[in-house]
Order: structure tokens, then C-alpha cells, then sequence
């Protein structure tokens, strides 16, 4: 499968790129900076350079590929932001464009309080304590995925939770249309390997997945 992989440079882009790659799928990585991405990767990958707020800088790519997946987050910490409202706007633009397609998304579960979560989590900590914490970035999520929800394309929503640089545990467990019970954290590595999955699941068309490790 020919793959667009966007927000490529970032821990999650990374880590799929390299699993992707290693699967045997053919990846397109698209940069702001082809230097920032690993060296090893940038002869694994082909790897260009598209500014992914601009849905005509992207269209070529999108045109030319299976599926796409969008890793593309926030790096304004508390600050107000509009980055993963504003790519998936655009990456949605160019794949309409294009004729539709497959396309997954990664969000998170700290906005999702809801089934699968305990009590303490579904009406403490996710809403008084993270919500207050993260509420910017939190927003821009919501946004992104009522687009997403809304665009006529195959889609699949993925909310990990706290994301680690830990090694790959070659598991994880999943949810559809809930959280995962105590899933409080996920590795990069193991998160690249459920976006995959899902990219190869037809049933994950249309709904949310919620995975954890």
C-alpha cells in the first residue's frame, strides 16, 4: 500500500514511517524540514516537502496515494492552538479534492470522558484535572475530529492516551466507540503499530478506536 504519512518528523510520525516502512508498505513522508527527519528513515521513506496547512501544496501527494495518515499535533504546550483543527481541515480538502480515499487520524482519549473509563477518571480526572490542564489543545482535538466525522471519506479516528518513548511491547489493547479500561499510556512505537492495524481493517471505517497499552 502506497501510504502519505503527515506530521512524519514528530514522535508518532516517526515511529510510523518506520513501521510502515518495515511492513513493506511504500511511505510518503511529508516534512516542513526533510532534515528533521531521522537519516535512516529518509532512505526508506520517499520524503517530501509540503507545508500540510495548504491543501494545494499537499494534492499532488494525497492524488498518488492508498491512504493517508495524519499524526500532526500540537507543540504549543498550555498555549491556545488550532493545529490539528487547521491540518485536517486542509489534509481533508486536498483528499475531496483528489476523489476521497482512506484516511486515519490520531487524536487522543483526555478529551473522550465517556464508556470504558472509571468513575474517578470519567468525572475527575478527565474533566476537572486535564480538561483545565490541556483545554486548548483539547478543543483543537474536538474540532478535528467533528471534521473528520463530517467528510465524505473513509475514515478512522484513533485516541491513544498518554504517548511514551518506551519500547515497543508488540501488544495493545482496544476499544471501539469507548475508552479502553485503565489505559492510562501507549508507546509511539506500539500506537504506529494499531494505526496500521486499523488501515487494514475495513470494520474501523467510520468509527473510533481507542487503544492503549
Amino acid at each position: 500500500m502506497r501510504i502519505a504519512v503527515f506530521g512524519a518528523t514528530g514522535g508518532t510520525g516517526v515511529e510510523v514511517v518506520r513501521r510502515a516502512a518495515g511492513a513493506g508498505h511504500e511511505v510518503i513522508a511529508v516534512v516542513r524540514d526533510a532534515s528533521r527527519l531521522p537519516a535512516e528513515l529518509r532512505e526508506r521513506a520517499e520524503v517530501v516537502e509540503a507545508d500540510v496547512m495548504d491543501p494545494l501544496s499537499i494534492a499532488a501527494v494525497v492524488k498518488e496515494c492508498d491512504a493517508a495518515i495524519t499524526a500532526v499535533g500540537t507543540r504549543a504546550g498550555r498555549a491556545p492552538t488550532t493545529v490539528c483543527a487547521d491540518s485536517s481541515r486542509s489534509v481533508i480538502a486536498a483528499m475531496d479534492a483528489a476523489g476521497g480515499g482512506r484516511l486515519i487520524m490520531v487524536s487522543a482519549s483526555g478529551p473522550a470522558a465517556g464508556p470504558g473509563d472509571d468513575p474517578f477518571t470519567r468525572y475527575v480526572v478527565k474533566p476537572l484535572i486535564l480538561q483545565r490542564l490541556l483545554k486548548h489543545a483539547f478543543d483543537d482535538m474536538r474540532v478535528a475530529e467533528r471534521q473528520l466525522r463530517a467528510a465524505a471519506l473513509e475514515w478512522t479516528i484513533v485516541r491513544p492516551p498518554r504517548l511514551t518513548d518506551k519500547p515497543a511491547k508488540g501488544s495493545y489493547r482496544k476499544a471501539v466507540d469507548r475508552n479502553v479500561p485503565g489505559g492510562f499510556s501507549i508507546s509511539r512505537a506500539d500506537l504506529a503499530t494499531a494505526l496500521l492495524d486499523a488501515l487494514d481493517d475495513p470494520a474501523s471505517v467510520g468509527r473510533v478506536i481507542s487503544v492503549a497499552g
